[in-house]
């Protein structure tokens, strides 16, 4: 039986590919290391914003750490009771009562949204194409006219 050999040569061509898939590999991680620098120096590697205290109170429903971290999830929660319940009143903390509303109670101290909700969101990469804030649809923004007046004069 014949010894089976095969077609292909190694040439001089094919040896120099290796540098190729080396140098390929090099910008690969360049590139990549660009994109990391870059986000580092211009991302959100900059310090968390801190908005003014209200004016108005000494402390919020639940420390202020949980409510950066959580505010989302107790709002949900006001709107299940509210809307969806029909649970509506308030929730008293230290002898002080809260409104379970975001116009009438969270935005009574944190009077602008400006300077409270979107700097904070800005800085966290909410207010980006794809992800939607919902409050505002249904809330008038302190100091400004809803949506709704602007079409209900048509």
């Amino acid at each position: 039986m014949p010894k089976y050999e095969p077609k292909i040569k190694y040439t001089e061509k094919a040896k120099s590919d290796k540098g190729t898939i080396y140098m390929g590999l090099v910008l690969f991680v360049v590139i990549m290391l660009v994109g990391t620098v870059y986000n580092v120096i211009n991302g959100r590697a900059d310090a968390a914003p801190k908005p003014a205290k209200p004016a108005l109170a000494k402390h919020c429903v639940k420390p202020a750490a949980w409510m950066r971290a959580h505010h989302m999830k107790l709002l949900d929660e006001w709107r299940n009771e509210v809307v969806r319940e029909g649970k509506r009143g308030s929730i008293v903390v230290d002898g002080k009562r809260y409104e379970k509303s975001l116009t009438k109670g969270c935005m009574k101290c944190h009077e602008s949204k400006a300077r409270f909700c979107d700097q904070c969101h800005h800085w966290a990469g909410v207010n980006r194409p794809g992800v939607e804030i919902s409050c505002w649809h249904c809330h008038i923004v302190p100091n400004q006219p809803h949506p709704a007046a602007k079409t209900a004069g048509r």
